[in-house]
């Protein structure tokens, strides 16, 4: 079971090819002919026999054929029938090349495979390619050289011309994959694989759409959380949202929410083709993340400024050389060189200078990558000047990127630095675009490892209160609340709004407005009427009655004149905020057809399109992510102290962000939502103005399902008793549980250690801990028995401190319908009916997930699981594959 289900595919022992009449090649396909070709010359060291669908005989004829991997290539008419020949003498996997099928002929082909158990990568793809295992399964280009870079692309046209880029550029690949519009094995099974795949350190993607946002999110943090991840994507997400209602549905567009969702994954996207080829170069370098500080050395001043000023533009920093590492460096460059917030080595610098520049900015821990810029000079010999840089690479310890400006004169020098498995660019602009790939993926990680709970640590919201006031909107047959149901939803959740009532004549306006205190403000209140101030119907500083009444009539009058088939319900009246200090922000919802809901933040006011300033996030949001996302948006600094008003209360805005969070985890009828103006001082923050659409939940199995990211599920955690006194807690396991893990694991007796991961290690390396603690709750679950221990300190006082005593863990298989469990407990706690409490909870998740079966390894000599799993009522059975384990299997 810890051999990936893919494998077949894409590790296959044994393959069968058909392409038609291989000794008739004028009867094959131009894919076909390929096929072979590659197949013949490439050097695999598997098995393969080549089959003809016409061929006579009996499918017991074709038994000695069996193999792990399919490979089709033959025309349209002929697919379906090789796919079911594949299909009848057992192959795990197919791999159809083709093009041109249309929608009909591709699930009948998925029919098939699902039919025979086979994982179906095609059709419409042009292949893969496996450098190491000397494969080239495909039509995409001539078999790359090996190297640890993936590359992904669901364009065939986009993969055979990055494979043409890589070969000039000294770019190796552990795998290339084209994936069709049609395929079964999608992007999402894809980065599953690579994620586990031991000789793939990094991974670049083109890609044009997804169909499962929840999938694609999972696959995607699942693989950034071990693997830097590059993501080229064309186009927007998921096409045009849905009709705008708010200010948020105009202004927030598909592709902005894929952003937002990239950015919880840990990937980083490039914006274009040319930027992809600049990620590319530095994870074939094998650069690791980093922090965003680069130091420019270089033998020239303008280059060196462009540089510089891409920095700046990027939102990197330009790393000087701190002062002590800068007086050591001196006397050894020459002495024209200036050491300020670049590193002009001049116009004399030669190899030794680079070098001990370069060494200087490694060592130094205020630098967190080096970009090396040469400039050819007439006396200068730049191809030493390479050649020192290159053998530089492993001595610095941190990403080293060079730039050896010119064409003919430095291509020798180029291919020395190549060589040297270098990231060498032509232009400054390109190697500092290749170096902030690498610091957006450090800066990425952080929000990786965000996995909020629904609701926040805030006082309760009145759920059942906000649910009853959707029910009777949508009753109604409405979909736009009107400002006073808008503002009572916000009031469910804690949100500060400003008083406000409805009018529906212009003497309750007076009535209303002395009882509020003056000044006050109108404004029209009709679920028709997006945009207020485009009707004239808002009316600020009313300072008498009057006024009111005077208001009240002219603004109906002009809503009924502009606006004459909008539904009218009256005119609220609500005091002035009356915050002399106060900035206009805003917060809305939208929700975006494939990722569902996203919460953004930005300025406000009647300006709030043409200011056009906004960050966006996906929920749900915790304090950390709440600043990240206030932090994002240029008028962020208008909250600081400035021009003798004080500053404005952040945390207000943190806390109202919560809020939001909550109500769209919560109310899956949300669709869109403005807080437009939100008025924040020093004082706090207060939602002025508010309207909310809403319309019937999308059918779920499970709640959260219209959430891209599920939450922490911090529902199934349990409090139980201990014998003999004391209490655990059984929770899902925290990110930050990592180092309570490695203890655990530390403590585990050698058998124990041995019984769970059938090895004898003694820790977790820090992939397995990132593994076990990071997951994703949609396709696996653990839980961990956490117990509070107190022991005296030397003050008197007791030191209170949690350790992890067991853990319990499913993970789903590819069918979606059953799990794979382990189970291991603390060896000083066996006895206490711990490992039948972790058992019956990761059935109970996994059950109510809507798992139908549980299985899992248990080696025969492990007599006490055996026992347990006996007692828990599993079906014990000699595992086929190996004899020293056993397979426990149970029905949910």
């Amino acid at each position: 079971m810890d051999t990936h289900y893919l494998s077949p595919l894409f590790s296959p022992q044994a393959i069968v090819v058909f392409a038609g009449k291989v000794d008739q090649p004028d009867t094959q396909t131009s894919y076909g002919r390929s096929i072979c070709a590659q197949i013949r010359e490439g050097g695999f060291t598997g098995p393969v026999t080549f089959l003809d669908v016409n061929m006579s005989g009996t499918l017991a004829d074709l038994a000695h054929s069996r193999a792990d991997l399919a490979l089709i290539a033959l025309p349209n008419e002929e697919l379906a029938f090789a796919l079911e020949v594949a299909g009848r003498i057992q192959c795990k996997a197919a791999l159809v090349i083709s093009s041109g099928v249309e929608p009909p002929l591709a699930k009948e082909l998925h029919a098939i495979a699902r039919k025979h158990d086979l994982h179906l990568l095609g059709p419409n793809c042009l292949g893969y390619q496996r450098p190491r295992l000397h494969l080239n399964a495909g039509v995409a280009g001539q078999l790359a050289r090996p190297g640890s870079l993936a590359l992904v692309s669901q364009s065939g046209a986009l993969t055979s011309a990055i494979l043409d880029w890589a070969d000039k550029n000294a770019v190796g690949f552990s795998t290339v994959v084209s994936l069709g519009p049609n395929t079964a094995v999608d992007l999402a099974q894809t980065l599953d694989f690579l994620a586990t795949d031991q000789a793939t350190e990094s991974i670049v993607i083109y890609m044009e759409g997804v169909t499962n946002a929840r999938r694609f999110l999972s696959a995607l943090r699942g693989t950034a959380n071990t693997k830097p991840v590059v993501v080229l994507k064309a186009g927007n997400a998921a096409g045009a949202s849905e009709a705008a209602l708010t200010h948020s549905g105009n202004i927030l567009a598909s592709d902005h929410v894929f952003d937002a969702a990239l950015r919880r994954t840990g990937a980083v996207r490039v914006k274009s083709f040319v930027q992809l080829f600049a990620a590319a170069k530095c994870l074939a370098s094998r650069y690791r993340p980093v922090g965003p500080r680069l130091a420019i050395v270089t033998n020239g001043g303008g280059p060196g400024v462009l540089a510089a000023d891409w920095v700046a533009e990027l939102g990197l920093q330009l790393a000087p050389l701190s002062p002590p590492h800068a007086q050591a460096l001196t006397p050894l460059l020459p002495p024209h060189a200036a050491l300020g917030h670049l590193l002009d080595l001049s116009e004399e610098a030669g190899p030794e200078h680079y070098r001990a520049a370069i060494m200087a900015c490694g060592q130094d821990s205020q630098v967190d990558g080096i970009l090396a810029i040469y400039s050819p000079k007439l006396a200068g010999d730049h191809n030493a000047v390479a050649q020192a840089v290159g053998e530089l690479k492993a001595a610095v310890g941190k990403p080293l990127l060079t730039c050896w400006m010119g064409d003919e004169k430095v291509g020798q020098a180029r291919e020395i630095i190549n060589q040297a498995g270098v990231a060498t660019f032509r232009t400054p602009e390109a190697a500092v675009d290749g170096f902030s790939n690498i610091a957006s993926f450090y800066q990425n990680q952080q929000l990786l490892h965000q996995t909020p709970p629904p609701l926040s640590q805030l006082a309760e919201p009145d759920l059942d209160g906000a649910r009853l006031l959707i029910e009777s909107v949508l009753a109604e047959r409405r979909k736009v609340l009107t400002e006073m149901e808008s503002k009572a939803l916000l009031a469910a959740f804690h949100i500060p709004i400003t008083q406000t009532i409805l009018a529906r004549s212009a003497n309750e306006a007076i009535l209303i407005a002395s009882q509020l205190g003056y000044p006050v403000a109108l404004k029209i209140d009709s679920p028709d009427i997006t945009h207020k101030s485009d009707v004239q119907g808002v009316v600020l500083n009313v300072v008498n009655a009057a006024a009111v009444r005077d208001a009240f009539g002219d603004m109906l009058a002009t809503v009924q004149r502009l606006a004459p088939e909008a539904r009218v319900n009256g005119v609220t009246i609500q005091k002035m905020a009356g915050k002399r200090n106060g900035r206009e922000m805003y917060i809305g919802v939208v929700t975006d057809p494939l990722f569902g809901p996203a919460i953004s933040f930005g300025a406000g006011g009647t300006m709030i399109e043409l200011i056009n300033d906004r960050a966006i996030e996906l929920p749900p949001l915790n304090q950390f992510l709440a600043q990240r996302l206030i932090g994002r948006v240029r008028s962020a600094d208008s909250l600081d102290e400035r021009r003798g008003a004080p500053a404005a209360d952040r945390e207000a805005i943190e806390q109202m962000l919560l809020r939001v969070s909550e109500m769209v985890c919560e109310l899956p009828q949300l669709r869109q939502m403005d807080i437009n103006p939100l008025i924040v001082d020093e004082h706090g923050a207060l939602a002025v103005d508010a309207r909310i659409v809403i319309d019937a939940a999308p059918p779920s199995v499970h709640r959260y399902d219209h959430l891209a990211i599920l939450p922490y599920p911090a529902n199934y955690t349990q409090d139980w008793p201990m014998r003999g006194g004391g209490q655990y807690t059984l929770r899902p396991v925290q990110p930050d549980d990592a180092s309570m893990l490695q203890d655990f694991v530390r403590g585990l007796s050698e058998k124990s250690r041995y019984y769970r991961f059938a090895s004898s290690l003694r820790e977790l390396s820090v992939p397995m801990l990132a593994r076990y603690t990071l997951i994703d709750y949609d396709r696996e679950m653990a839980l961990v028995a956490v117990h509070t221990v107190r022991t005296p300190g030397e003050d008197g006082e007791f030191i209170v401190h949690d350790r992890i005593i067991g853990v319990s863990r499913y993970i789903a298989n590819p069918d979606r319908s059953s799990c794979e469990f382990s189970l291991v407990v603390d060896d000083r706690f066996s006895g206490q009916g711990l490992g039948t409490r972790l058992m019956h909870a990761i059935m109970d998740v996994a059950r109510d997930k809507g798992l139908t079966e549980i299985n899992g390894l248990v080696l025969s000599k492990n007599s006490g699981m055996l026992k347990l799993m006996a007692s828990l009522g599993f079906h014990i059975q000699p595992y086929d594959d190996d004899p020293d384990f056993r397979l426990c299997s149970k029905g949910l």
